[in-house]
């Protein structure tokens, strides 16, 4: 399953709210003492291989509870999950599923999920695929894994089934992680624990994460943490990030979280930045100013205008003019020429792209201010092939009357007299 990035954040979110979904697993006093009882033990048996009396009772009411809450065929059962899914009503969706879920015994999710798969429906339904995982992973969260290992061919859904584990039993979803990875790379099963950990213990969260290889998996953690910390109100996420001891981990840290801390306090997170010069200053200050001047664009411009010049004031104008582009393209030119010796080759770019869906004879108009020839020629050809394709008859009439580097004239009438 290829998942985009829009419904992967959706997804995350729901896991968020998987003591939710637990807690409507059990429908009364009873069952609710069984279920907890279960996987306790389930998980101390297969992770601690325990032989004690207990367990053995354990195994024997998730034996009588299977039985007890199955009362339909699986044919049945499955059947009414696929009339679940397939609505199209979102809310009647989660509401039917959670009571559907409400009825199931720990041995009655594998052909849930199996089924739920083969339908061909799990992108679209990824928050009901979720809710299923996460119900799961409460119950049995042992097969569920072993289930994820061998039928899954990405991490989605080992991660969703380890974070609610760890959010239940930190220390036995840890083991399971470290029991399930091999070689020397860093342990791909972390970011799942370090999520579900996170909003009961950030320390061994951040411990975790600390412990971890630099590495893309560790970026994935790190992304894991982030949402919590960040929840926590700017200053808390700050203080978190700037006492991080590892240098490329801190500067990881700041470099996804700057957009969102510009989003509520754009002011002090250009403040922030500059105190911490670095890597993330020069690739983030940008967006930063964009999304202040989303916001407030006046303040915005006041700011830019108290920068020092140099790299740091074209980035933010750069930032400036791609946020008033989209809306305005003449506005922006007029940005350029307030600020000309701060206009470098990117803030040009950075214009062309944002205005040429508007205006794309203004677009193509400004690529000249480009100073090194071959991205100036690039760009020409680039845009103009586009211009080409969705008008034309304007784009043509633009070639026509403007001049152009030869390399992209010879590029054009091979283009357009094929």
């Amino acid at each position: 399953m290829k998942l985009t990035p829009l419904t992967l954040v959706s997804a995350l979110v729901l896991i968020g709210a998987v003591g939710f979904f637990a807690g409507r697993i059990s429908s009364s006093d009873a069952q609710a003492d069984a279920a907890e009882d279960g996987p306790q033990v389930t998980r101390s048996m297969r992770a601690a291989a325990s032989s004690s009396s207990s367990a053995r009772d354990a195994a024997t009411a998730l034996k009588e509870r299977s039985s007890a809450r199955s009362p339909i065929s699986e044919t049945d059962r499955l059947s009414r999950l696929e009339s679940i899914v397939r609505s199209e009503n979102p809310l009647d969706r989660s509401r039917a599923l959670l009571a559907f879920i409400d009825q199931l015994a720990p041995g009655d999710f594998e052909a849930a999920v199996a089924h739920f798969r083969s339908l061909g429906l799990t992108e679209a339904r990824l928050g009901e695929y979720t809710m299923l995982l996460s119900a799961w992973a409460k119950a049995d969260p042992i097969t569920a894994l072993a289930y994820a290992k061998e039928n899954t061919n990405n991490r989605y859904s080992t991660d969703t089934i380890l974070t609610t584990w760890a959010s239940l039993d930190p220390d036995a979803a840890l083991l399971w992680a470290e029991a399930n990875h091999t070689g020397d790379g860093a342990n791909p099963h972390m970011a799942g624990v370090i999520r579900g950990l996170v909003a009961s213990d950030p320390q061994r969260a951040t411990a975790l994460l600390a412990a971890m290889p630099r590495s893309v998996e560790r970026g994935e953690a790190l992304d894991a943490m982030l949402p919590y910390l960040l929840a926590q109100g700017n200053e808390a996420a700050r203080a978190w990030i700037e006492a991080i001891t590892d240098d490329s981990l801190r500067n990881g840290a700041m470099m996804r979280s700057a957009d969102r801390l510009a989003a509520s306090d754009p002011a002090g997170t250009v403040s922030w930045l500059l105190e911490k010069p670095g890597e993330a200053t020069q690739r983030r200050m940008d967006d930063v100013y964009s999304t202040w001047a989303r916001n407030d664009e006046q303040a915005a411009m006041n700011s830019l205008a108290r920068l020092p010049a140099g790299e740091i004031r074209s980035d933010a104008l750069r930032g400036i003019v791609s946020s008033v582009a989209s809306a305005d393209p003449p506005r922006a030119i007029s940005l350029m020429d307030r600020y000309p010796a701060d206009v470098t080759n990117d803030v040009v770019r950075n214009f062309i792209w944002h205005s040429f869906g508007n205006d794309p004879g203004l677009a193509v108009s400004q690529i000249a201010r480009i100073e090194n020839t071959g991205q100036q020629e690039q760009m020409y050809r680039r845009t103009l092939d586009r211009w080409i394709e969705r008008d034309p008859a304007a784009a043509t009439q633009w070639i026509q009357s403007n001049p152009l580097p030869e390399p992209v004239q010879q590029h054009l009438q091979r283009r357009l007299n094929p």
